[in-house]
């Protein structure tokens, strides 16, 4: 019967319930004192009822590891039982002063209570102080009435922490024994010992329980949130009582701000703010600054253009790293502010001129194809056509180069912008055979241009003159100068151009524009001249 109610309160005490969280700083020395009622285990029944019995121990309990401990402890006992073999009530009673040492097993962990299994070994002092008994029975009277034996506890029990630094202990057990002679009866069929199911107050050195050894006690943990077996809750390399006394950051989140980066390294790598995701208000984020883009997280305009990372990044797309995003020497805070241009296109108007260039050589506008608007993209007036970008007609011929250009008239030269009525044009260029009215190939050069000319302007009436020098007969000169006027009349009309819009005169040396006294002058006399009649 009394093994069935030991093994039922051990078993009770096992499964006592706790809390999933461990909180109980089990590490820290403890004292205390025991109480516990006592059941004898010897060779008498219990059919005569029971004495009061009891033992007071004091203990000292320390930790070796997380899950085992070493205890300490002595007491005094007052084993009391009543002999059954008696015809009416006879007791004994023993004292027993001894000391033990026993080892703990404790593999659970809750908030309030640790369950333990303890085992030891032990040295115990006995005095029989009375026995009734023998009176009736003188095969008792040469027995030891003291002694020393050796004791063996073993058990179980819990601890049940109502403070920081105090908690109950309740534990059922046996304590085994190498006498049998408690109960100053002995029949040699075993030991005595007794049944123990005790109670206990603990103290605990030391201030309010600190598991984790962080310097937030376990009750200031469980308030904050952190795990009080953890001294890093969130494995953020800062500990959690710096997390709450230095730097104010969340001891339960890696990341107090939730910028990407933990905050360990924004305090100790970066520098950044823990508890801000933009420390440098750039609206980019600590992490993307440093993991993305490459930035710096404490400067709100890494490469110093002028334009903030995050505008950079999320409005214009520059590049936030280098100040001049499309290689064109530009700032891209110049490009956009100053100038207009485009950061990310080094050439803005697409003209093949870079911006750059167009502002700092030409001065033309970086953001217009054609800056003057004559129909002529700025980089072909400057290494094509040779002329002013920034001046629609160059020449100032009153025709613009756009329009010279597509109708093959010299945009540098004004003489050539407007055929103007009854002035003559020599065109220079134009020979023939020595006496004849045969063209000579190499004329085909100066006719093309003529021919040029009459298409670009294709409503007026030009005059083909000839003219001679003076030498020879000047009847056979005029004729000769008609039939040359001729000659170039028919090529052009040969090439396209309507015979009405062409008239051809001779002239002979009629007209001459330079002194016929030198062969100088007489070239020039001989020749081909253009001029507008209608």
């Amino acid at each position: 019967m009394i093994k069935k109610i030991l093994v039922l309160s051990l078993l009770t005490l096992l499964f006592l319930p706790g809390s999933e969280k461990a909180q109980i700083d089990m590490n820290k020395d403890r004292i205390w004192v025991q109480f516990n009622p006592l059941i004898p285990a010897n060779e008498f029944n219990f059919e005569r009822g029971l004495k009061f019995t009891y033992d007071a121990r004091a203990l000292w309990r320390h930790n070796l590891a997380e899950t085992y401990g070493l205890e300490i402890g002595a007491g005094y006992a007052n084993y009391k039982g009543i002999h059954n073999l008696a015809p009416f009530d006879q007791y004994y009673q023993t004292t027993i002063i001894g000391a033990d040492g026993r080892f703990l097993y404790m593999p659970f962990k809750f908030e309030q209570t640790r369950p333990y299994f303890y085992g030891g070994l032990g040295l115990f002092y006995f005095n029989v102080v009375k026995d009734t008994y023998e009176n009736w029975n003188n095969n008792v009277k040469g027995l030891d009435k003291s002694g020393v034996a050796l004791q063996v506890p073993i058990g179980l029990g819990f601890e049940y922490y109502f403070a920081d630094n105090f908690a109950v202990d309740l534990s059922a057990g046996l304590m085994l024994s190498t006498t049998d002679l408690l109960n100053h009866f002995e029949d040699g069929s075993l030991t005595d010992g007794y049944y123990k199911f005790g109670l206990g107050l603990h103290y605990k050195f030391s201030g309010p329980a600190d598991s984790d050894k962080d310097g937030l006690t376990d009750n200031e943990e469980k308030q904050i949130g952190t795990d009080p077996m953890n001294p890093d809750t969130d494995g953020d390399k800062i500990k959690d009582i710096d997390e709450v006394r230095k730097t104010n950051t969340n001891p339960t989140k890696a990341d107090t701000d939730n910028d990407g980066l933990n905050d360990y390294e924004e305090i100790y790598t970066y520098k950044t703010d823990p508890k801000k995701a933009d420390t440098d208000n750039d609206k980019l984020s600590d992490g993307d600054e440093v993991n993305r883009y490459k930035t710096d997280p404490l400067k709100d305009d890494t490469d110093g253009d002028y334009l903030t990372d995050g505008n950079e990044v999320m409005t214009y797309k520059t590049n936030p790293l280098n100040k001049d995003t499309d290689g064109d020497t530009l700032a891209d805070n110049d490009e956009l502010q100053k100038y207009r241009t485009d950061p990310l296109k080094a050439d803005t108007d697409s003209d093949t001129l870079a911006d750059n260039v167009e502002i700092n050589s030409h001065k033309t506008d970086p953001t217009l194809y054609d800056t003057d608007a004559d129909g002529l993209n700025d980089a072909d007036e400057i290494n094509k056509y040779k002329t002013n970008p920034l001046e629609a007609d160059t020449d100032k011929g009153s025709v613009n180069d756009g329009v010279e250009v597509k109708r093959g008239t010299d945009a540098l030269n004004a003489d050539d912008d407007i055929i103007k009525a009854e002035v003559a044009i020599v065109l220079e260029g134009i020979t023939f055979e020595t006496g004849k009215a045969e063209i000579k190939p190499e004329s085909e050069i100066k006719l093309n241009e003529a021919l040029r000319t009459l298409n670009v302007y294709s409503e007026i009436v030009v005059e083909v003159s000839g003219h001679t020098d003076n030498v020879g007969n000047a009847a056979k000169n005029k004729t000769l100068s008609q039939e040359r006027a001729e000659s170039v009349r028919n090529w052009l009309i040969e090439k396209g151009i309507d015979a009405e819009r062409l008239v051809a005169k001779g002239y002979g040396a009629d007209k001459p524009i330079a002194n016929n006294k030198t062969a100088e002058g007489k070239a020039k006399n001989r020749r081909i001249e253009f001029k507008r009649i209608r």
